[in-house]
C-alpha cells in the first residue's frame, strides 16, 4: 500500500517493490479536488472518539456490576450480552435504516455512533467483566473498612487497578469504530457527513470513471498509520490488559 501510494499515477501498475521515482502526488491528490478528505477524517475522529467514550462509561459500570455484585440471573444477563454479538451487522441494516428514517437520524453523527456503540459494548463488557473478576475483593473491602463508600472504593481503588483492561478496551473499540464502513455507508448520503472509510471508497479519477488506485492507497496509508503508531506506542498496556489474570 505504501509503495503504491508513493508511485506516480502513470506508474501504478509497476511491479517493482520500491517506487522509482518516489512521488507525493497521490498524497496531494487525497486532500485536493472535491474529495473533502480532511472533513471525512474529522468525522471519523468524532464517531470513533464518542463511541469509545460512551462504550467505556457504560461498559465499566456494567462490567463492575456483573463482576462484583450479586443479583438474580446475573449469568443469564452476561450470556445475553454475548448473544447480541451473534447477529451479523448486515442483517440489522434494514431495520436500522427504517428506524433512523422515522426519527430523522439519517445523515447525523448519532446514526453512526449508536450502532457502533451497540456492536462494541458486548465485547467491551465481556473483557472488562473478566478483568474486574480477577481483582482481589479484599482491596475493595479494606477501602470500605477505612471509611470509603462502595462508590468511592470503585472510583479510587478498582478503576485505577483496572486501567490496563480499560485501556485495552478503549484501543480495540476505537480501532473497530474507526474502521467501520457498512453502517457509515448506509446511514449517510451527504458528502460532508461521510467518514474516512466511506470517502476512500467514493474517490473518483480524473475523468470520473477511471479507478484512482494511487489516491486510494495514499488515503489508506493516512488512515492506517495513526492506528499502527498508537498500538506500537501502547503495546505493553494492551498486552497487559489482554493477558491480565492468565498467570497467577
Amino acid at each position: 500500500m505504501v509503495a503504491s501510494a508513493l508511485r506516480r499515477p502513470q506508474d501504478q501498475f509497476d511491479n517493482s517493490p520500491v517506487p522509482s521515482p518516489v512521488s507525493t502526488e497521490n498524497f496531494r491528490a487525497v486532500f485536493g479536488g472535491h474529495n473533502d478528505f480532511g472533513r471525512a477524517l474529522l468525522n471519523s475522529i468524532v464517531v470513533a472518539g464518542v463511541t469509545t467514550v460512551f462504550t467505556l462509561v457504560v461498559g465499566v459500570f456494567t462490567a463492575y456490576a456483573l463482576a462484583r455484585l450479586d443479583f438474580r440471573f446475573k449469568n443469564a444477563v452476561l450470556g445475553l450480552v454475548i448473544g447480541t454479538t451473534m447477529f451479523p451487522g448486515v442483517s440489522q441494516l434494514v431495520p436500522l435504516l427504517k428506524l433512523f428514517t422515522d426519527i430523522g437520524w439519517i445523515n447525523t453523527y448519532q446514526a453512526m455512533i449508536v450502532p457502533s456503540l451497540g456492536f462494541a459494548l458486548p465485547l467491551s463488557v465481556w473483557l472488562l467483566t473478566a478483568f474486574f473478576r480477577q481483582l482481589p475483593f479484599e482491596l475493595e473491602q479494606a477501602a470500605m473498612v477505612d471509611g470509603c463508600t462502595r462508590g468511592q472504593a470503585f472510583r479510587k481503588i478498582i478503576v485505577p487497578l483496572a486501567a490496563p483492561g480499560v485501556f485495552t478496551t478503549a484501543i480495540l473499540t476505537f480501532i473497530a469504530a474507526w474502521n467501520e464502513f457498512l453502517i457509515a455507508l448506509s446511514m449517510v448520503n451527504r458528502k460532508e457527513m461521510q467518514t474516512a472509510t466511506v470517502a476512500i471508497s467514493k474517490f473518483t479519477g480524473v475523468s470520473g470513471f477511471d479507478q484512482p488506485f494511487g489516491t486510494q492507497m495514499a488515503a489508506g496509508v493516512i488512515v492506517t498509520v495513526p492506528l499502527i503508531i498508537v498500538v506500537l506506542v501502547f503495546q505493553r498496556r494492551i498486552v497487559a490488559g489482554l493477558t491480565a489474570g492468565s498467570v497467577k
